[in-house]
């Protein structure tokens, strides 16, 4: 999974890689080149007296280390500006599909996991590209390279190289086999993490409602004691690879001089050349462990990059027709016909062959109990899921083959739970018509009756809105998203539950205000209390999934028993109050 994502994302990046790739072959030869001239200062230069020999030979030295110390620099540079890239895209790339997921695949995934995908897990990626690209190819041309220097200087010593080298890899490697079960159970934890303080962040209100502030952070401190106690682990195998390297540097360079002075004393072999074989042993270790220690991010960045993978490779069950049919302009109609509805997995459908007829100009409202099935009706017409049989239909087509924009450019939505996004009053306002002027903002604010209450804020219509829209009140909320769809001038209007915030006068008002606004669009609403839906020109009852009745308010009460007894409970409640 790692590689065919890097391998995908760093395909554009193919010039900047190859520029890095003759920079770091430079730094190595130069990193390479200088133990052997250094060993020649010692022997050719230091054991005879020659000044004017290591004169030029530093001269050289000096010369080939800024090479080196450039190389490096401009080398490290493009790898951390193309793993930088790198990441950006990716998350740009997981930002567009989640963008194109319906609530279908939102749901599955859930918000906590998807936040982690796009930010955790895309930084574990980025880290170990930059590091693949700083360290992972330098390391294999100066362990190559360092061996056939060392075996050049001294063939003796070479069978320390054949000892040391898998003795460093097999030691690491046994400790890295250890850490990938770690590192999949920190993926997870972190997600656990995030979902829990998103929760609390969001809920907070009703967390100190019901006193549960000590339950919650108990809640909190076992996700984190679990995601403390992974790392731990982890940090501990990491702890204990640092020791072994040690001891294996330590133990390669006794061993040199144990037998290089040996050798020396014997007369096969000079002092310079027992430096720079000590060097270049130093070096080839070096470049093992660099790759091994790489090799430890390795596994917690694949489980990464198969966690980004998994959302990219999930197609959005709402799909976009290759051919879309343009829905006409004006007035649109809005018709179901023998709808159902289930979710997946589900036993049984949420909806079963409704059917509804909703000309422009008129209301249609549909009630009925908890879990009857309104708001996922009214989701089905913005093809926020997608019919299981049957057809929906705005302005004649049949919303699977019209365009998704272009369908939705035909919807004022007011959804169940009114978002506002961190912004100003008017920033919200605009994600109606970004190009609507501040009076038709006045006008729909108006219409929505918030214009009184945003006037009294400090700054209008550029006053802040904090994010979920919590510095403002509910039923100024709800208003403020009603305002909003009125911006767009839609050619249909999706209410879902959208008054319920709101008391009977204010509701009152605000129905009238919306007669003449929508009077030529075709209205849909969803409702809890009747007294909201009584002048509809048609009420939908479902029960159960199943229109059980549809009418007007006085035909409802001669021939629905479901509504009647919806009216009468209602009647019960207020009178009680």
């Amino acid at each position: 999974m790692l590689y065919r994502l890097t391998r995908t994302y760093l395909a554009p990046y193919a010039v900047p890689l190859t520029v890095l790739l003759v920079l770091q072959l430079v730094a190595t030869l130069a990193s390479l080149y200088l133990p052997s001239l250094n060993g020649r200062i010692i022997d050719e230069g230091v054991a005879v007296g020659d000044t004017a020999f290591i004169i030029r030979a530093g001269a050289v030295m000096l010369v080939v280390s800024l090479v080196q110390v450039a190389a490096t620099i401009a080398a490290t540079r493009i790898g951390a500006q193309t793993s930088a890239s790198l990441g950006r895209d990716v998350r740009s790339s997981v930002f567009r599909r989640v963008g194109q997921f319906s609530a279908q695949e939102l749901s599955r995934f859930g918000a906590p996991t998807l936040i982690s995908r796009s930010t955790n897990d895309v930084t574990q990626v980025q880290q170990v590209t930059y590091m693949f690209l700083a360290m992972m190819v330098s390391a294999p041309l100066m362990m190559v390279g360092g061996i056939f220097m060392a075996v050049r200087e001294d063939a003796g010593l070479s069978w320390l190289v054949a000892v040391a080298v898998p003795a460093l890899a097999v030691a690491v490697g046994l400790i890295i086999v250890r850490m990938v079960p770690h590192f999949r159970a920190m993926q997870k934890s972190v997600d656990s993490v995030n979902r829990i303080l998103r929760e609390q962040i969001t809920g907070v209100r009703v967390v100190r409602a019901f006193v549960r502030e000590d339950v919650e952070r108990e809640r909190f401190a076992v996700a984190n004691r679990t995601y403390t106690g992974t790392a731990l682990a982890v940090g501990k195998l990491m702890a204990l690879a640092f020791p072994v390297v040690t001891v294996i540097f330590n133990a390669s360079t006794v061993a040199v001089l144990w037998f290089g002075a040996l050798r020396i004393e014997d007369g096969d072999m000079q002092i310079g050349a027992l430096t720079a074989f000590m060097a270049y042993l130093i070096q080839i270790l070096m470049s093992v462990m660099m790759a091994t220690f790489m090799s430890m991010m390795i596994p917690r960045a694949s489980v990464s990059a198969g966690r980004i993978q998994e959302v990219l490779g999930t197609e959005s069950s709402v799909h976009a027709p290759t051919d879309p049919v343009a829905i006409p302009r004006g007035p649109v109609s809005v018709e179901l016909r023998g709808v159902t509805f289930a979710y997946p997995g589900a036993e049984a459908p949420v909806l079963r062959e409704v059917s509804l007829h909703a000309e422009p100009g008129t209301t249609t409202a549909v009630v009925g109990s908890t879990g009857a099935g309104k708001t996922t009706l009214l989701g089905l017409v913005p093809r926020l899921h997608d019919v299981t049989s049957g057809q929906v239909l705005v302005g004649g087509v049949d919303v699977r083959d019209a365009d998704p924009e272009d369908l939705w450019a035909h919807i004022g939505l007011v959804p169940q739970r009114p978002y506002l996004f961190s912004g100003t009053v008017a920033s919200n306002l605009r994600y109606g018509d970004p190009d609507a002027t501040d009076d038709e903002l006045w006008e729909a604010l108006r219409v929505a009756q918030a214009e009184d209450f945003v006037r009294a804020m400090p700054q209008g219509l550029e006053s802040p809105i904090a994010q979920g829209g919590t510095n403002v009140s509910g039923g100024q909320r709800q208003r403020l998203a009603i305002a909003r769809a009125l911006v767009s001038k839609a050619g249909v209007y999706l209410f879902d539950d959208a008054f319920s915030a709101l008391d009977v006068a204010t509701d009152a008002r605000l129905r009238a205000a919306l007669r003449p606004v929508t009077r030529n669009a075709a209205v849909l609403v969803v409702a809890q209390r009747v007294s909201t839906i009584i002048h509809a020109d048609q009420i939908v009852v479902l029960d159960g999934g199943v229109v059980v009745g549809s009418g007007t308010h006085q035909q409802l009460l001669d021939t629905c028993p479901t509504y009647v007894e919806i009216v009468e409970s209602q009647q019960a409640m207020e009178e009680a109050a």
